[in-house]
């Protein structure tokens, strides 16, 4: 077993989770308004998801998601969750003060909302099945199947290093800018997870009548 192996699998893991898409957008939404540990709570509850779906392909269980009825709902649940998470970004946007409270929302709610949004989102399943899919068949055919869970701890690994790095990150720039400048960027990830939300309610609403 070669520790360079293990690392790109690392990498791996930390590039899976790194495009923007709505998960991301919130994660900047809750750590521009309160800092640290409510962008690393959304970030966490994404990752629950993550081992969720991992755990599906892992086990051969995901041909339920290919059931139309539950591809619907996701679109459709996804994308009333991320317009409302848009609007209340933008609704209380002028909230944002720079004594960095805690008390405006709670962890298990950013731990939630990163759940929900991860969960739901169709595109989430698709990307977890082609890409981490495609990643155990390579591996078997390589190293067999008990490099498996090793080669998954890693990827898992990875995407936990991304939560941490962007929380800290946020939470850095966060101290550096000034009133203005966080309420525009919490309005700007506002009308992102808005714009998704449409994408994901149009998916629901055209697979529905397709």
């Amino acid at each position: 077993m070669s520790i360079s192996i293990l690392f790109s699998y690392l990498i791996l893991g930390f590039t899976l989770a790194a495009p923007i898409g709505p998960v991301n957008s919130a994660r900047l939404d809750k750590g521009i308004k309160n800092g640290f540990w409510h962008s690393w709570s959304v970030g966490t509850g994404a990752l629950i998801a993550d081992v969720i779906f991992m755990s599906l392909v892992y086990l051969g269980m995901v041909q339920f998601l290919d059931i139309p009825m539950i591809q619907i709902f996701l679109w459709l649940f996804g994308g009333f969750v991320l317009i409302y998470s848009g609007m209340e970004s933008i609704k209380n946007s002028n909230n944002i003060t720079l004594n960095y409270s805690r008390k405006k929302e709670s962890l298990f709610t950013c731990f939630l909302t990163g759940f929900i949004l991860s969960i739901t989102n169709p595109l989430s399943i698709l990307f977890w099945l082609g890409i981490y899919g495609s990643i155990l068949a390579k591996t078997i055919q390589t190293n067999g199947t008990e490099m498996l869970l090793l080669y998954s701890s890693m990827i898992f690994l990875g995407l936990i290093f991304w939560d941490i790095f962007v929380a800290t990150l946020i939470s850095g720039f966060r101290k550096l800018l000034s009133l203005k400048s966080l309420i525009a960027i919490s309005i700007v990830s506002g009308v992102s997870l808005i714009v998704f939300g449409i994408y994901f309610g149009y998916q629901g609403i055209y697979a529905l009548w397709s």
